[in-house]
């Protein structure tokens, strides 16, 4: 169905239609302003939907980021405490080893002491047997008062060598033994400190690396915090914006269902008073006519009683116009409903 074409010659309604806009624009549904504002509020609206969506995803990006970034750390931190348990156990090692050294030495220290102890006693028994000097084997045989006290001195003689020997044995043993862990000692010892060295270098990176993704947590949770409240701010805009829309609309709807005079109309009276003024206008040069401007092939289209619509009653004009508005479905069927904002 074609449109309905508004051309007005005469001067009373092109006078009328200037007063109308002029009404239309004061109470804030101007044709062009009011239109211009509601797309615009739209575009606004749409806009900061977008930035919310825009913001939205960056904010579970970042929060995905930083769980993966804390589970990082979380590794790393155990492994620098398994640096350290390598480091104590190794230490552990070393300090147990010193203990069985220090233990050898004193066991070969104390039994040095009784050699020494032992080989006084022998020393003063023999000089109080034979107080005539330092006795050997043919004085203690020729000194002897008989062959029984002969035996119980060789016998003597080879008990407390044999208990000299026994001591210095256990002499030798322990200091062997002090010496082997000596070396065990300074062995561990050379291998500690290049363990410690290599476990402090890797205790050294794996701190340093947690300590910067410690740092890169932080950051994200900083990142994120800042879009979080960024996109609390554009949903406060955003509603805002929707309420000044909703507004507008409100007054757009209050104006559409305005009477005006010789009312009421089948069609909110703005697009009335912006295609005839509210007046029985005849047929223009586009063949609209009547209340409503119905062009003649719209109007036979309809039905109309008559041949054009200035000639049918008010009545008639109204009740085709309210069956070609179709409860604001065929608002498109008039220019002025997108100039006063309807559309």
């Amino acid at each position: 169905m074609s449109r309905l074409r508004l051309t007005i010659t005469r001067p009373a309604v092109a006078l009328a239609l200037a007063a109308a806009l002029v009404a239309a624009w004061a109470i804030g549904a101007g044709p062009a302003g009011g239109a211009d504002r509601a797309d615009s509020l739209r575009d606004s609206i749409q806009s900061k939907r977008d930035r919310e969506q825009a913001l939205s995803g960056a904010i579970a990006k970042l929060a995905k980021l930083e769980r993966a970034t804390a589970r990082e750390v979380g590794v790393l931190e155990r492994r620098v405490a398994a640096v350290r348990r390598e480091l104590a156990a190794a230490q552990a090692i070393l300090d147990t080893t010193t203990t069985r050294r220090d233990r050898q030495r004193a066991r070969a220290l104390r039994l040095r002491t009784r050699l020494q102890q032992s080989r006084r006693k022998l020393a003063e028994l023999l000089r109080e047997r034979y107080a005539g000097g330092r006795p050997d084997a043919l004085t203690v045989v020729l000194e002897s008062d008989g062959f029984a006290n002969l035996l119980e001195t060789v016998d003597f003689l080879r008990r407390i060598q044999r208990s000299d020997e026994k001591i210095l044995a256990a002499v030798r043993g322990g200091r062997r033994d002090a010496v082997a862990q000596k070396r065990v000692l300074a062995r561990l010892t050379m291998q500690r400190r290049d363990a410690e060295q290599v476990v402090r270098r890797r205790h050294d990176a794996l701190s340093a690396i947690a300590a910067g993704l410690r740092q890169r947590r932080a950051s994200l949770a900083s990142a994120r915090a800042a879009r979080t409240a960024a996109l609390r701010g554009s949903r406060s805009s955003r509603r805002r914006a929707e309420r000044s829309l909703e507004r507008l609309l409100a007054e757009r709807r209050r104006a559409a269902r305005q009477v005006g005079p010789g009312g009421p109309w089948a069609i909110p009276w703005p697009i009335v008073q912006c295609e005839s003024g509210g007046q029985n206008l005849p047929p223009n040069s586009a063949t609209a006519s009547g209340y409503y401007q119905f062009i003649d092939t719209t109007w036979r289209g309809l039905g109309g009683s008559t041949p054009q619509a200035y000639q049918a009653s008010k009545d008639e004009q109204d009740r085709l116009a309210a069956q070609l508005w179709n409860g604001g479905a065929g608002a498109s069927n008039w220019d002025c409903a997108v100039l006063v904002g309807i559309l």
